[in-house]
């Protein structure tokens, strides 16, 4: 069993920041891999970043690029997403996920998944 537990999101207005945090538990070989995805009703979750902690390699979308920062705590079993001057197009609910191999970009390749944290950015 992998668990993905996230918190830290919120109300925010544009320009501000957020951190949210992705606890995770049951890992396994090939579980090196956690990735942050955003979902608005109606629409597919979009990629947005991922962590490796061998070699500390990122990867990000290009639309948060200069905006998100991906960074892990490895005692701690958690991975952040750092989520700076926050627009009023950032509101959605986001998930950790993890269970794919490095360079994974589509919600399909990940197995398993957080249950989600609203952030809310307001005008």
């Amino acid at each position: 069993q992998v668990q993905l537990v996230e918190s830290g999101g919120g109300l925010v207005q544009a320009g501000g920041s957020l951190r949210l945090s992705c606890v995770t538990s049951g890992r396994t070989f090939g579980s090196a891999v956690v990735g942050w995805f955003r979902q608005v009703p109606g629409k597919e979750r979009d990629f947005l970043a991922a962590i490796r902690g061998i070699g500390s390699n990122t990867d990000y979308a290009d639309s948060v690029k200069g905006r998100f920062t991906a960074f892990s705590d490895n005692a701690k079993n958690t991975v952040y997403l750092q989520m700076d001057a926050l627009k009023p197009e950032d509101t959605a609910v986001y998930h950790c996920a993890a269970g794919a191999v490095w360079g994974s970009r589509l919600p399909t390749q990940y197995a398993f998944w957080g249950q989600g944290t609203q952030v809310t950015v307001s005008s």
